[in-house]
């Protein structure tokens, strides 16, 4: 999908072909003020090479993207949704810029169909893994009164600014990078866990909460993306996911959110999640992985996978 960066020539006391009588010889081998290509073993070649790596640009790009959530997730009104637009722009500018690739995972054309495509898959999935434990008898639900439009509104400025910024840090930048490196099948297991790591910090987490997210959400939204190639696609099905959670007032990732419903927890925690949220509940686990499982069969029917290195920086 990238395309590797061209050479950038020097600007070292030589010509760039390197034929004149610059300070280093003609062949670029000496230790002059830089060779022809700019790829000389002085600091700012090295640092250019490093920065432009698979590694150099995701780290660059998730260092960028988040600190636009950082500073904008728990802000009033629409604030968090302004952040996705912002973090957009960044990730733009850092695969163009930094990584030397183009960014047809989101481009505008097709964005708002994806979306809903990938909402729809991600409102299927909560409702039916709800209705499977309610009917099972772990939760039971009642209207909360708080009001609707201030709740919807709240939940979808929130939960579209954290889908976009973590879709944007975990499926455009490190799974790419890493399937740059090692491939489709390694770029998802690896990005997966992590995303189930970063889960660790959340309230009441526990390595069982980590490993669920990463296999029934991370697993998955990489699956998701390999099998579309489309930001917009597992942006559309993490914000349904999270958003539909909220306004049923479960608990998402160990926080309690304001919703539309409040919701009573009855039995096992391993059926419904306990305190934590539907995530650790071990039926959304065991449909998220089928889900990822038939995702990956369609990524690769359509070509979707790829196997090993592909290009360099």
């Amino acid at each position: 999908m990238g395309t590797t960066s061209t050479a950038e020539h020097g600007t070292g006391s030589g010509p760039a072909d390197g034929s004149g009588t610059g300070s280093g010889p003609a062949d670029g081998s000496g230790t002059g003020s830089g060779p022809a290509d700019g790829s000389g073993t002085g600091t700012g070649g090295r640092l250019s090479r490093a920065v432009r790596s698979p590694l150099g640009w995701m780290l660059t790009g998730v260092l960028g993207v988040g600190l636009v959530a950082g500073l904008t997730a728990d802000g009033p009104g629409p604030v968090p949704a302004l952040g996705a637009v912002v973090a957009v722009a960044v990730y733009r500018v850092v695969m163009r810029r930094v990584a030397h690739r183009s960014t047809p995972e989101i481009a505008r054309r097709g964005a708002g169909r994806e979306a809903l495509r990938g909402g729809a898959v991600g409102l299927a999935f909560v409702l039916v893994s709800a209705l499977l434990i309610t009917v099972l008898g772990g939760y039971s639900f009642s209207w909360a009164g708080n009001g609707f439009l201030p709740v919807v509104f709240a939940a979808v400025a929130v939960q579209a600014g954290a889908a976009v910024t973590e879709e944007l840090m975990f499926r455009g930048l490190a799974l790419q990078a890493l399937e740059q490196l090692w491939g489709s099948r390694v770029a998802v297991a690896v990005s997966g866990l992590f995303f189930g790591l970063t889960h660790l910090f959340a309230p009441g987490a526990t390595p069982w909460s980590a490993l669920a997210i990463a296999l029934e959400a991370g697993v998955m939204l990489g699956a998701a993306f390999l099998w579309r190639r489309n930001i917009w696609f597992v942006v559309g099905l993490h914000f349904a996911w999270n958003t539909t959670e909220q306004l049923l007032g479960v608990p998402v990732s160990g926080h309690t959110p304001v919703g539309l419903f409040t919701v009573d927890v009855h039995g096992s925690s391993l059926l419904t999640g306990g305190g934590f949220g539907m995530e650790t509940s071990i039926l959304p686990v065991v449909i998220g992985v089928l889900l990822a499982i038939a995702m990956f069969v369609r990524a690769r029917r359509s070509g979707g996978l790829r196997s090993g290195p592909r290009a360099k920086g």
